[in-house]
């Protein structure tokens, strides 16, 4: 498929799901009623559910989803690991650790917005040890087991903090949250992590010259004038900076960063500096997805999102897994 042709597929397949995700809830309204709120300002209850509950769930749609397609596809090249997706860093499971703080020490309960606030402390500090752990002159792989450590060393704090909970309600938000959702969020929630996404974004934007030079090794890029360290550091703080704040804001959603890549990576010819915007947009278009089905799949239930997204994501692992094989033999 020619590369325009993806984009503008990718394009309204998003549009059209954004459209998708403000009609759809459980208030009932019809499409003229929708669109008199959302735009007119007619009708008070109207307004207050399309402006207040709908739009800020369907822009963080938008931009979780393309935030860690995106990620994950400049990971993916900058690391040369088909498996590595913005968990990999150790951001994601340090942001959810700062949440989890929040929620433990009764913070969450007494300010609204201290939750996703020590969620992007938590992503500040993982990248700061981050960068401190792997050294100026590491490799990809020093940067690997730095956000390895990362990883489990958070993750042991949030078990920990679980098996430590005052009383099983805080245990209980504590899961509920960091099984990530889109659910109950405000206009405060998107303009809070906006500036870090926009910033995260912009800085794995820049990558492509760079990665699609990495394809052909660490030493052929670097005398094709592409500076390794500025790259990493790009590539580090772009992905902090924006898969922090939509962990902040969304919790923990697990897969898309990876399914995402490898499922448009043929249609753009494995070329990184393509795969970084169509992954973009095919984030955004599968996160919305997802988001759409959990509150039409199960409305009463409250199906969280990252458990949706870890059904679809682990038959994708064992298909990855089989078509390996048959490539093999």
């Amino acid at each position: 498929m020619r590369y325009g042709l993806l984009l503008a597929v990718l394009g309204l397949t998003v549009a059209g799901l954004f459209a998708a995700s403000l009609m759809v809830g459980p208030a009932g309204l019809g499409l003229r009623e929708s669109l008199a709120a959302l735009f007119a300002g007619e009708g008070e209850a109207a307004v207050l559910v399309m402006r207040e509950i709908r739009l800020p769930r369907a822009l963080l749609g938008v931009m979780v989803g393309a935030t860690l397609g995106l990620s994950g596809a400049a990971l993916q090249g900058y690391l040369r690991n088909p498996l590595a997706e913005p968990g990999l860093i150790g951001v994601s499971p340090a942001a959810a650790l700062g949440a989890v703080i929040a929620i433990y020490s009764g913070l969450a309960a007494s300010l609204p917005l201290a939750l996703p606030l020590l969620a992007l402390a938590g992503a500040v500090l993982a990248v700061l040890a981050l960068l401190a752990l792997a050294g100026g002159h590491g490799g990809s792989i020093t940067l690997i087991l730095a956000g390895i450590a990362i990883s489990s060393l958070a993750g042991a704090l949030t078990s920990l903090a679980l098996n430590l909970s005052p009383n099983p309600f805080a245990a209980l938000e504590i899961v509920f949250w960091m099984l990530g959702s889109l659910a109950d969020r405000s206009m405060e929630h998107v303009w809070l992590a906006l500036p870090f996404t926009l910033l995260g974004w912009a800085l794995l934007a820049g990558l492509g010259r760079g990665l699609d030079a990495l394809t052909l090794g660490e030493d052929a890029a670097a005398s094709m004038g592409v500076r390794l360290g500025r790259l990493r550091l790009a590539a580090v703080l772009g992905t902090a900076s924006a898969v922090g704040a939509a962990t902040a804001v969304a919790g923990a959603i697990g897969f898309i960063g990876l399914v995402v890549p490898h499922l448009l990576r043929p249609l753009v010819g494995a070329q990184p500096s393509r795969l970084l915007t169509a992954s973009a947009l095919g984030g955004a278009a599968m996160l919305l997805a997802a988001d759409l089905a959990v509150r039409l799949i199960a409305p009463e239930s409250d199906l969280k999102l990252g458990v949706l997204t870890a059904l679809v994501g682990a038959p994708f692992f064992l298909w990855l897994v089989i078509a390996k094989r048959r490539e093999m033999l």
